[in-house]
C-alpha cells in the first residue's frame, strides 16, 4: 500500500501538482456551477425568491464547513500516517472520520428542525420571503447527510491522491442537480412547480446520489485505506489528530456564514437590495475561489504526505508553485470581474438597480482577489501540516477580525461602499500576518520565497 502512495515523494513536483490540482480545479469549477444554478433559477422566480435563497446561504454553507472541516482533519490524519508508513493509523482516520461524520449528520437535523426559523427571521420581517427561506433551509438542513457523507469519501479519496475519482463522482451530483433544478422548480415533465423547495430537494437528490456513488467506487477495488467495523471503538488520539484540524477548519469555512449574517443586518438597514447583492457576489466569488481551493486540496496530500517523510525541500516546492497557480487564478477573476460585471450580473437577469449596485460591488471587491492567494495557500498549508490554529488565525484576519469593524465604521460614512472596500482591507491584512506566520514556522523550514 504504501508503494501505492509512493509517487507523492518521487513524482516531479510541479507535475505531480498538476496532476492534483487540475481535476480539482474542474471539481471545483463544477461545484461553483452547482451552488450557483439555484441562485440562477431563483431570480427568475423573482427578487424576493432570490433574496430567500441568500438568506439561506449561512447555514447552507455551514454543512458544507463541518463536512469540508473534518473532511480536511480526515485527511491530514491519513497523509500523514502513509508518509510516515503506518497503514494502521491511517485506516483508523478513515474509519473515525465517517464515524464523527454520521455523529454530525444527526446534529443538523436538530438544527433543521429547532434553529431555521428563528435564525431566519433575524434578516427579514417579509413572511413571504422568510417562508421560501424556510422551506429551503429545513430540507438541505435535514437532508444533509448526503453532503456530510459525500465529503468525507471525497477527503479520504484525496488523501490518497484519487483525485479523478472525487472529480468524477462530484460532476455526477452536480449534473443531476442541474437536471432536477428547472423540473422541479418550475413543475415540468409532470411534477409539480415547488418553487424554491424544488431548489433544495434537486440539491439534496444530487449530494445522496453522489454518496451513494462514492460507496459503489469503494466496495469495487482495493485502495491505499481501508475502513474497518474494528476500528468503530473510539480512538481517542486520533479524534483528537481529526479535530485539532478539522474543528478550525471548519471554524474557517464558518466565516463566510458569520460574516455574510451580520453584513446582511448592517446592509438591510439600507436596503434588501444590497443583501441581494451580497448573495449574488458570494455565488459569483466560488467561480474565483474555487478552482484556488481546487489547488489547495491538490497541495494537500502532497504536503502531508512528504511531510510525515520527512522531504522538507518538496514541501517547499510545492507551496512555491502552489502559490504561482493560485495567483494566476486570482489575477483572471481581478481582470473579468473589472471588464465585464454588467454580464456576469446578467446572469442573474438582474433589473438595472440590482445591475448598478452589483457591478460597483463586485469591482471594488476584486481589488483583493490577487493578495489573497497569499492567505489561502498559506492556510491550506497549516492544515495539510496538522496545525490549524495557524490556519485559523489565517482566515479570521481574512473574514473576520478585518473585514467586519472596517465594515461597522467604514459604512457609516460611505454607505454599502464602505462594507465593500472592508474585503480587500482583510484580504491584505491576512497575507502579511500568513507571511510571517510561514516565514518563522519551524525555523523557516518550510517558507517558500
Amino acid at each position: 500500500m504504501e508503494q501505492e502512495n509512493s509517487f507523492m515523494r518521487t513524482r516531479p513536483v510541479f507535475r505531480l501538482l498538476v496532476s492534483m490540482s487540475v481535476p480539482m480545479m474542474l471539481s471545483m469549477l463544477i461545484q461553483s456551477l452547482y451552488n450557483i444554478v439555484d441562485s440562477i433559477y431563483a431570480s427568475w422566480l423573482g427578487t424576493d425568491a432570490l433574496t430567500a435563497v441568500s438568506l439561506a446561504y449561512p447555514l447552507q454553507n455551514a454543512i458544507v464547513s463541518a463536512g469540508v472541516g473534518i473532511g480536511v482533519g480526515i485527511s491530514s490524519a491519513i497523509s500523514i500516517h502513509l508518509g510516515a508508513g503506518s497503514q494502521e493509523k491511517a485506516d483508523r482516520a478513515a474509519t473515525m472520520g465517517i464515524v464523527l461524520t454520521v455523529f454530525h449528520c444527526l446534529l443538523f437535523i436538530l438544527a433543521g428542525l429547532f434553529i431555521t426559523r428563528p435564525f431566519l427571521s433575524l434578516f427579514t420581517e417579509d413572511p413571504a420571503i422568510l417562508e421560501d427561506a424556510c422551506s429551503y433551509t429545513r430540507i438541505v438542513l435535514c437532508l444533509s447527510f448526503g453532503a456530510l457523507l459525500q465529503i468525507a469519501f471525497e477527503k479520504i479519496f484525496q488523501s490518497i491522491g484519487k483525485m479523478k475519482v472525487t472529480m468524477l463522482l462530484l460532476i455526477a451530483g452536480c449534473v443531476i442537480n442541474i437536471i432536477l433544478d428547472p423540473i422541479l422548480i418550475f413543475g415540468l415533465l409532470g411534477f409539480p412547480a415547488l418553487g424554491v423547495a424544488g431548489a433544495a430537494i434537486a440539491t439534496v437528490i444530487g449530494q445522496i446520489c453522489a454518496f451513494l456513488l462514492y460507496i459503489v467506487v469503494y466496495m469495487r477495488k482495493s485502495y491505499a485505506v481501508h475502513l474497518r467495523a474494528k476500528y468503530i471503538r473510539p480512538d481517542w488520539q486520533i479524534i483528537r489528530q481529526i479535530y485539532s484540524v478539522g474543528i478550525p477548519s471548519t471554524v474557517m469555512m464558518l466565516m463566510p456564514s458569520v460574516l455574510i449574517s451580520i453584513l446582511n443586518r448592517i446592509l438591510a438597514s439600507f436596503s434588501d437590495l444590497y443583501v441581494a447583492v451580497l448573495g449574488v457576489y458570494y455565488k459569483l466569488q466560488t467561480f474565483i475561489y474555487m478552482p484556488a481551493n481546487g489547488i489547495v486540496q491538490g497541495m494537500r496530500p502532497i504536503l502531508g504526505y512528504n511531510y510525515g517523510a520527512g522531504e522538507t525541500r518538496r514541501v517547499r516546492s510545492t507551496i512555491r508553485y502552489s502559490l504561482v497557480c493560485a495567483a494566476a487564478i486570482m489575477l483572471l477573476g481581478t481582470v473579468l470581474s473589472l471588464l465585464i460585471p454588467e454580464q456576469i450580473f446578467a446572469l442573474f437577469d438582474a433589473d438595472e438597480e440590482l445591475m448598478s449596485a452589483g457591478v460597483s460591488a463586485l469591482r471594488i471587491i476584486s481589488a483583493g482577489f490577487l493578495i489573497s492567494s497569499i492567505g489561502v495557500i498559506y492556510s491550506g498549508t497549516f492544515e495539510a501540516l496538522g496545525d490549524g490554529r495557524r490556519s485559523l488565525a489565517i482566515s479570521l484576519l481574512r473574514q473576520f477580525v478585518i473585514t467586519i469593524p472596517v465594515s461597522f465604521i467604514l459604512s457609516r460614512f460611505m454607505g454599502p461602499a464602505g462594507i465593500w472596500i472592508a474585503f480587500p482591507a482583510g484580504e491584505i491584512c491576512a497575507a502579511v500576518v500568513a507571511f510571517f506566520l510561514l516565514r518563522f514556522y519551524q525555523k523557516g523550514a518550510f517558507s517558500p520565497l
